[in-house]
């Protein structure tokens, strides 16, 4: 499939068969089931892009056209690229979307024992695993990859990368907790357990001040930013030092990692738990 997929993506043309649709549908149903993905880890701990799925996944959007995809009886209109309808599910799926305005594009994985609040939105090419909860006006950005057991709280904002096709989505790896607006993007790397508080934000361009390890994590040219595992972020800010930001009180925020995950931490969390 990856040598099929490549040839047709890189393909100049506005037309296409039925043969070439077909193939495409194959694709996108091998990402609903989880069995390809946009990005994967190594044995190794490394995060890496399976760019030919990114360019899978862009080829969809060229080769759609735009339809009303509105369902019967729904007060909604919906219009969108046919390639890319709302994913349907069943309870053999073992997924609980609960009612209320939420949507899932088709060609994203929803692993059994997912639920989702109303209203909350995943789009095309993400991979949400087992036992993660997708709170009521979150959202999970395309190609984006969110472990096991991962709660994103209201308003958590999980942004998407599709272009370049070789550049890291934003991954959020297994037990991390995603507080109320929460906002991850730019291909950040969220490592297991860590937790954001509300209100933190992480960009790949933000550099994030460790107070417990003093250091600074940042971005590099060949590496994504990374939270450490563990690590409970805060917002936080950090002076500006020149003579004008000093006379004016200024500062810049700042994401300040306060403390790692213990009892009290892990305790916290049990209740949520609880509720799913």
């Amino acid at each position: 499939m990856q040598t099929q997929i490549e040839e047709l993506a890189a393909r100049q043309t506005s037309q296409y068969s039925a043969d070439d649709l077909a193939l495409f549908n194959e694709f996108k149903n091998a990402l609903n089931r989880g069995e390809i993905r946009a990005a994967e880890r190594d044995a190794n701990g490394k995060w890496q892009t399976n760019a030919w799925v990114k360019r899978g996944i862009l080829l969809g959007f060229r080769m759609g056209q735009i339809i009303e995809q509105t369902a019967a009886g729904a007060p909604l209109q919906f219009l969108d690229k046919n390639t890319y309808p709302i994913r349907r599910f069943s309870s053999d799926d073992r997924v609980r979307i609960v009612p209320g305005g939420s949507s899932i594009r088709d060609g994203a994985y929803i692993a059994p024992g997912v639920v989702c609040m109303p209203p909350m939105f995943v789009n095309a090419g993400a991979y949400v695993d087992e036992g993660t909860m997708i709170d009521s006006h979150a959202l999970v950005g395309s190609c984006a990859q969110i472990g096991k057991r991962v709660h994103l709280s209201a308003a958590a904002q999980i942004g998407g990368v599709l272009e370049p096709a070789g550049a890291i989505p934003v991954i959020i790896e297994d037990d991390v907790i995603v507080g109320g607006n929460c906002g991850v993007y730019e291909g950040a790397i969220v490592r297991e357990r860590a937790v954001l508080a509300s209100g933190t934000i992480i960009t790949g361009s933000t550099p994030v001040f460790d107070l417990v390890r003093e250091t600074v994590y940042r971005r590099s040219a060949d590496a994504a930013l990374e939270i450490p595992a563990g690590a409970v972020v805060v917002p936080g800010s950090r002076a500006i030092n020149t003579d004008k930001a000093r006379e004016w009180g200024l500062s810049l925020y700042a994401p300040i990692i306060v403390k790692y995950r213990d009892e009290k931490t892990d305790a916290a969390t049990q209740l949520e738990e609880a509720l799913r």
